[in-house]
């Protein structure tokens, strides 16, 4: 049998196909129960109103049992909140290289939730603006790049 954990932290999130629950920050505990082999799974979602959470659920469950870990558990915590601060630095980099705009690294509590300026992943340019607060999924915002006019989403500061 592969490690579960390895097999639960590659499950993609549904919403940002490009990286994983690991990457993204949702995973945050796997035990296997010595006594049962019961697989306790701990996430975090990125906000409690999730649309995505229910798929991510049953993925990790899918994941697990094809792996031979047929009694699988997921628990949802939603405390301490999740932050784009929780995404590695490879999930940031696939979200830019996917043409998404990864959130600035939040500074303590200074986090501003409201991107003001934010540079295009396509050419780098900070000239950019906001065309819609919601893009293709609640966690992301439609923007334009004034330089090279192309679109492009940003992934919301939480």
């Amino acid at each position: 049998m592969t490690g579960v954990r390895e097999v639960v932290a590659a499950v993609v999130d549904p919403e940002l196909r490009v990286v994983t629950i690991e990457e993204l920050g949702i995973l945050r505990d796997v035990q296997v129960a010595p006594d049962t082999g019961r697989v306790t799974v701990t996430i975090r979602p990125t906000y409690s109103g999730c649309p995505a959470l229910d798929a991510i659920q049953a993925d990790i469950r899918s994941a697990a049992r094809a792996a031979g870990y047929p009694d699988v558990q997921v628990r949802t915590v939603l405390a301490p909140p999740w932050s784009t601060d929780d995404i590695s630095e490879s999930g940031l980099a696939k979200l830019a290289a996917a043409g998404i705009a990864p959130p600035e690294r939040a500074v303590g509590e200074k986090a501003v939730p409201v991107a003001l300026s934010v540079r295009c992943p396509r050419c780098g340019s900070p000239e950019t603006e906001q065309l819609s607060r919601f893009g293709s999924t609640a966690c992301k915002a439609l923007w334009r790049c004034r330089s090279c006019r192309e679109p492009f989403e940003h992934l919301k500061v939480r």
